[in-house]
Formats: structure tokens, C-alpha cells, sequence
């Protein structure tokens, strides 16, 4: 749980991440320049719509998320195929999470494998898929 404006970051691993690929990731989650700085003192930029989970200082939330790998091409039933098995992919969630508090943000985190009930509010018009 974050109590304060942050990051809910989804991660879903599939089969040819690797750590790099999650160091990778953290680094350009933290950076992107998709929060809101009203006066632009965060960013440095002057302007309201510039700052990143790094200048704001943002708390992020890091859930795992095989679903995302989910594939519907074919049928009426999801293939997981693309998504990594647990073994390997939690391992690569915890590198994300631990390479975003390496950062020096706060994380919080969901339980790897549990069913839970994730609730956000989505300030804003910033929903983003990010790949290796």
C-alpha cells in the first residue's frame, strides 16, 4: 500500500527477461516525465506536466502480472505460454522492485502468486505499456 500520489507499476515477466532487463526497466519507469509538478520545481523544467517518480519523490506500488503476457489470438480461452513460470519470473519482480528502491523511492509491495483484490485511482490519461 502507498498513501500518498505514486506509481502503480504492473510487471509481467515473460521468458527472455533477465535481470539487466529489469534494472533496465525500474530505471525508465523512474525517469519517465508523466507526473504532475504544478509550479515545475520538481523537474526543473518549469513546466506542470515534467516530472518524474524521481523528482517527485513518488512511492511506487509493484504488482506482478502474468496476465499481461496473456494471449487471445487464437479461441476463447487466454494462453499463458508468453508469460515466464513463477521460478523465474519472481525472482526478476523482486530485481524490479529492489532496483526502483536502489533509486530511492519508496516501494511497496503485492504478494507474488496471490489472488488480490488491487485497488488504484488512475489520476490522469497515463496508462503505459513498457517493453524491453
Amino acid at each position: 500500500e502507498i498513501s500518498r500520489p505514486g506509481l502503480a507499476v504492473l510487471v509481467g515477466v515473460t521468458h527472455t527477461d533477465t535481470a539487466q532487463t529489469a534494472q533496465r526497466l525500474a530505471r525508465k519507469v523512474c525517469d519517465l516525465r508523466i507526473l504532475r509538478d504544478p509550479d515545475g520545481s520538481a523537474s526543473g523544467t518549469g513546466r506542470a506536466d515534467e516530472a518524474s517518480a524521481l523528482d517527485a519523490g513518488a512511492a511506487v506500488l509493484v504488482v506482478s502480472q502474468f496476465t499481461l503476457y496473456g494471449d487471445t489470438r487464437k479461441g476463447r480461452r487466454p494462453s499463458w505460454v508468453d508469460a515466464a513460470p513463477g521460478p523465474v519470473a519472481e525472482p526478476l519482480v523482486d530485481a524490479f522492485a529492489a532496483a526502483v528502491a536502489d533509486l530511492g523511492l519508496e516501494v511497496a509491495r503485492g504478494r507474488f502468486g496471490a489472488d488480490m483484490a488491487v485497488d488504484l485511482v488512475n489520476d490522469g490519461p497515463f496508462t503505459l505499456v513498457l517493453e524491453a
